[in-house]
Order: structure tokens, then C-alpha cells, then sequence
């Protein structure tokens, strides 16, 4: 199947994935896996393979980037301890105890281990499309987590493959040195990119270069840390957290609305077609699988994602109650979870595109030239359990989130309601000052101040949680009104080009003010 039908193909799935999941009310990458499984069918499409690096680099740079945009650096901050936990010393047990059931069924130890580094890290995409719903700390917790383990599973993975094609030597300083590597290595590097994109973005006027900066970012810092054998994930990620602090106060408002327009777009078609690829994937490594291998490889199924529930479990049962045994300051009783939250956490551990692609970079051979001992099981196993914790935990966790009643996370509405009203108060304040710097006439002062005002007068109330109260009321009619008078307006620069009065042109430029007027009164635009 030849490059643009595929494409076809893919974008097709998604969309019909998507409006499946929302008819039956299925999350949408379960539906997507099934949509994925059944077009998996069809020989043209299950015989195109993507090489792994395609995954890896054409991919996942632009999904880590847009969820290190979209991610709280306080949160992160004030969660450190437990996400470096979680991202690395989790992942090394999970692969571990994937290597000892992998041996146990049949699988040599360097591929068994191959396996281990397959599926122990989370994957950032699949935990926001599954669990966007939890309290803001935790769905940062869990894709904190899943930004960062990415780099600790391929490590142990090319310590697995380059052990079992005789490349790689396994002793305590090598495998120190590479940790060190990919880790310090993938974070210089993001920080050198996020340097030379926010000194490119000051100087660059133009939004449409600025957002092509923007798109080569993710993309420049997982080659260079490619290249120098680091973290590419990594790299991608700490790039991702700079230019999140930084971009605020640097980007334009130009430059920031047409990415707004760019990334969701972009990173829902890339996340839906990567849910696919699995789907796709399972009938692909089906196929290579005899009749008695693929009865071991759905027993190796079951036991993997046994094991890695049971894993996880322990380890955040086990690291909480340690820490709380040593940590015994007043801040840390302050971060502490409960029990029920720790089970969501512990159902929340998604497995998705990263293990694909680290399973598909399996080599087909040794150095000897004999068959990678393994592959199309590891491939086969791997592909099933991604489609397990999707599938089956995807499938309870809203059931076990209703069982733990968690306590409803206001804290953003409240934080929302306190910088609107400060930045209104602070504002009417500096009128005066500035329209006296600015020459600004008496009567436009005025109207301002009454505009802000009945801004400010809307916030407050919306914070006191008053849906009567008179400045709500006030507000619904206002924008009523000029929604209306909107279409109105619309109506009349659509029917004068229609009459051949005035240009598409002219009317592409009328509508697009128009468009962003809408947008702004119907509260449908939101800025990172």
C-alpha cells in the first residue's frame, strides 16, 4: 500500500473511530484499537509495516511536546519525589519482573528483558485520553510520569538487545554510564534547543516562521539527543517545560493563536492514528505466530499485564508508606494521597505508542546472522497488552473513580476566578495612569472603566457561585445580543458576495474578525 493511501486509510479510522467512541460512549482509543483490528483485515493494509523509527520520530516528538506544553510545572515541582520514583526505579522493577515471567514461559534472558523494556512505560497520550478526568495533581502525577519513563525503558532496552546480539557488555559501570548519558545528555540537550528557540522566537515577527520554529523544536531536540546516544524523550520533554515558563511572556498573541489552531489538530490526528497502528499491529504479529506459539503468546499476555497491575500496585502501596515513615515534615502530610486515589493511580498505568515502537525495534537478526530469538512473540505480546490496559482498565477505571470518590478538583476554577479578578482590579487601577501617558479622551476612559468593571463585577460572581445574580444576567444578555448581531453582520457580508459587491477576499478577511469575535463571546478559546 503505497504512502498516500495509507495516509487515507488512517485518517479515515480515526474519524470513524472517534465518532463510534462518542455514539456508544466508549472511551476513543478503545474504539480506535477496534477500528485498528479490522482494517488490520484486510492484506494491503496488514502488509505495510512503518519501520519503528517512523514512530519514534515522526510521532512521538510531537505528542511528548504538546503534553510538556499543556503540563503543570508546579505540580511537577511540588510532585518531584514521587514522579522520579515512578519514572525511573518503577520502570527497572516492572521490566525486571516482565523478564522473570517472560523466562518462565520460554523466552532466553536478553529478550525476555527486551520484552521487560517493551512494556514498562506508561504512555503519556493514552493516560490524558483516558484519565483527563482526575484531580489535577494526579493526572499530572501519571503524565509527569509517563513524559519521563520513556527514557529509563530504552535504556534497558539496549542493554537487553545489544546483550543478546553481541554488541553490549553488561557491568555496573557501563550500565551506569549510560544511564548517566541519557539522562544528562537528553537534558542538556533540551535545554541548548529551548535556548535557540526562544532567542529564534524574539526575533522572529513573522507568526508563520515562529510556529515553523515552534514545529522544528520536538523534532531537532530528539535527533541531536539521538545522535549522541542520549534521550531523545527526554530531550523532547525538558525543551517542552522551558518553552512552557518562558512562552507566556515571549510569544505573541499572534503567534500563540495559530498554534493553538496548529497543535490540538495535530496531535489528535497523530494519537488517533497511532491507536490504529496498534489495532493494526495485533493482526500483523498474528499472522507470525504458529498455532502452539500463539497459545503461549495469549498466556504470555495474560501473565505480563498481571504482572504489571500487580507491580505497580505494590510499589505505590510499598513507596508511600516508606516515605511516610521517613518523611514526617508537616508539607509532606500536606501531598500525602488516599488509599482509593492510589488504586486509580495504580489502574491508570496505560501502555501505548512507545511500546509499540521499542517492540517493532527488536533486530531481525543476531550479529551471527541467526533469527532474533523471540521477535514476532515479543511483537505479538507486547501489541496484546497495550490492548489489555487499554481495553480492560480503560473499561474500569471510570467505575473505580465513581468507588473512590474523590473530592471534586475546584482548584483551577479557583485559581481562574483569582487571576481574572486581579488582573481586572489591577487594571481599572493603571487606567488612569496610562490614558493620562496615552492622551486617551475623557468619554473612551469612561467607557472603559464601565466595561472593566462590569467584567470584574461577572467574575466575582462567577466565582461566588450565584447563577442569579444580576451581573450574570447581565452578562448572558450582552453576549446573547452580540452573538446575534454577529450573525446578522455574517449574514449581510455573505449575501453582499453572493451579489458580487464585494470579493471572497474581502469576505475571507470580514469573517475571519468576525469568527474571533464569536470565539472570544462564546468562551470557546483557551490560552496555555
Amino acid at each position: 500500500m503505497i504512502g498516500l493511501e495509507l495516509v487515507v486509510v488512517l485518517g479515515a479510522a480515526v474519524l470513524v473511530g472517534n465518532v463510534l467512541g462518542r455514539r456508544f460512549r466508549v472511551a476513543p482509543p478503545i474504539a480506535l484499537l477496534v477500528v485498528g483490528a479490522l482494517i488490520g483485515l484486510v492484506p494491503a493494509v496488514r502488509q505495510t509495516q512503518l519501520p519503528p523509527e517512523v514512530v519514534l520520530l515522526l510521532f512521538l516528538p510531537v505528542l511528548l511536546y504538546w503534553e510538556s506544553l499543556t503540563t503543570s510545572m508546579r505540580e511537577i515541582r511540588s510532585n518531584l519525589r514521587g514522579i522520579v520514583l515512578l519514572s525511573t526505579v518503577l520502570v527497572i522493577l516492572t521490566a525486571g519482573a516482565v523478564a522473570v515471567a517472560g523466562h518462565a514461559l520460554g523466552l532466553p534472558w536478553g529478550p525476555a528483558w527486551a520484552l521487560g523494556a517493551a512494556v514498562a512505560p506508561t504512555d503519556a497520550t493514552a493516560v490524558s485520553a483516558l484519565a483527563g478526568s482526575l484531580p489535577r495533581r494526579q493526572i499530572t502525577v501519571l503524565r509527569a510520569e509517563s513524559l519521563v519513563n520513556d527514557g529509563t525503558a530504552l535504556v534497558i532496552y539496549g542493554l537487553a538487545v545489544g546483550i543478546t546480539v553481541g554488541e553490549e557488555h553488561l557491568t555496573l559501570p557501563h550500565v551506569g554510564a549510560l544511564f548517566l548519558l541519557a539522562y544528562g545528555g537528553g537534558a542538556a540537550v533540551g535545554v541548548a534547543v529551548a535556548w535557540v528557540n526562544m532567542n529564534l522566537r524574539r526575533r522572529l515577527d513573522d507568526p508563520l516562521l515562529g510556529n515553523l520554529v515552534m514545529i522544528l523544536a520536538p523534532f531537532t531536540a530528539y535527533l541531536l539527543a539521538e545522535m549522541i546516544h542520549a534521550s531523545g524523550v527526554l530531550a523532547v520533554v525538558v525543551s517542552g517545560l522551558i518553552m512552557a515558563q518562558v512562552a507566556p511572556s515571549l510569544i505573541r498573541a499572534d503567534h500563540r493563536r495559530q498554534a493553538l489552531a496548529f497543535w490540538p489538530l495535530a496531535t489528535f490526528i497523530i494519537n488517533g492514528a497511532l491507536f490504529v497502528l496498534v489495532g493494526v499491529e495485533l493482526q500483523y504479529a498474528l499472522r507470525h505466530l504458529s498455532r502452539s506459539d500463539l497459545r503461549d503468546a495469549l498466556i504470555a499476555i495474560a501473565a505480563v499485564s498481571v504482572v504489571l497491575v500487580a507491580v505497580r500496585f505494590a510499589f505505590l502501596f510499598s513507596s508511600a508508606y516508606l516515605i511516610r515513615a521517613i518523611d514526617r515534615r508537616p508539607e509532606q502530610r500536606q501531598r500525602r494521597m488516599s488509599d482509593r486515589a492510589r488504586v486509580v493511580s495504580g489502574l491508570a498505568g496505560f501502555r501505548g505508542a512507545v511500546s509499540l515502537a521499542v517492540a517493532l525495534s527488536v533486530p531481525e537478526t543476531l550479529d551471527s546472522g541467526a533469527p532474533f530469538p523471540g521477535r514476532a512473540f515479543i511483537v505479538f505480546v507486547t501489541s496484546g497488552v497495550i490492548v489489555v490496559t487499554l481495553v480492560v482498565q480503560g473499561l474500569l477505571l471510570p467505575g473505580v473513580v465513581r468507588w473512590a470518590r474523590l473530592p471534586r478538583d475546584t482548584s483551577v476554577d479557583e485559581e481562574e476566578v483569582l487571576a481574572e479578578t486581579k488582573a481586572t482590579e489591577e487594571a481599572i487601577k493603571a487606567l488612569p495612569r496610562l490614558a493620562t501617558e496615552l492622551g486617551t479622551a475623557e468619554k473612551v476612559v469612561e467607557w472603559l472603566r464601565q466595561e472593566y468593571e462590569a467584567h470584574l463585577a461577572t467574575v466575582r460572581a462567577r466565582g461566588a457561585g450565584t447563577d442569579d445574580d444580576p451581573a450574570l444576567l447581565h452578562n448572558r444578555h450582552y453576549t446573547d445580543l452580540r452573538l446575534a448581531l454577529i450573525a446578522t453582520k455574517r449574514a449581510t457580508v455573505v449575501r453582499l458576495r453572493d451579489e458580487s459587491q464585494i470579493d471572497d477576499t474581502v469576505l475571507r478577511r470580514l469573517q475571519a474578525a468576525l469568527d474571533n469575535e464569536e470565539v472570544r463571546l462564546a468562551g470557546g478559546e483557551q490560552v496555555e
